[in-house]
């Protein structure tokens, strides 16, 4: 590449960098309006599947879907504790894998998934649910070891999924949400 040429691109990414920061107005205030990047993060629209919230485990996505990480969140729990529907929506799974009672919400108008486990449903498939609803109660296998995924505590792990690719349900969480930087001004 042509030494003019990639000064000319450095430049120009030296100043969008300079613009995003600063902010594009004439006075250089650093509005808002100069990063369109921290307004496409998702609106809230879950609450936790149970209350209080302690989380254990947070969110460790990897960068590649085969390899290992964390594809949920872990709230500590009791045995026997109510779990909630995080949102509006429709049981699309109540049943049990790997001797873990899971329940799946398809999230009305979204597409969003979110999956709960280890849960003893008081659902059926196809059942609508509101958020808040009780949708089961953390089953006692949260204990055992090699079956509970926080044993020999109990935890409950909440996913969410968007299409194939696992989110951070805290994210899309009234009171919660991405952590975001306030633009100076």
């Amino acid at each position: 590449m042509e030494l003019r040429l990639l000064l000319r691109i450095v430049t120009l990414s030296a100043a969008t960098a300079l613009m995003l920061i600063c902010g594009t107005s004439e006075e250089g205030s650093g509005a808002a309006e100069a990063l369109p990047a921290l307004e496409t993060a998702p609106a809230p629209l879950l609450t936790p599947p149970v209350s209080p919230v302690e989380l254990v485990r947070g969110v460790d996505l990897p960068e590649h879907p085969w390899l290992s990480g964390h594809r949920g969140a872990d709230l500590a729990v009791a045995t026997g504790a109510l779990v909630r529907s995080p949102a509006d929506g429709v049981v699309s799974y109540a049943g049990t894998i790997a001797g873990r009672g899971i329940v799946s919400v398809l999230v009305e108008g979204t597409g969003l998934r979110t999956t709960l486990e280890p849960v003893d449903a008081t659902v059926d498939v196809g059942d609508p649910v509101r958020q808040g609803d009780v949708v089961g109660r953390v089953q006692s296998v949260a204990t055992v070891p090699g079956i509970g995924h926080c044993a020999p505590s109990a935890c409950l792990h909440w996913g969410l999924l968007e299409g194939d690719d696992y989110r951070d349900p805290f994210d899309w969480t009234t009171g919660w949400g991405p952590i975001r930087l306030k633009a100076a001004g």
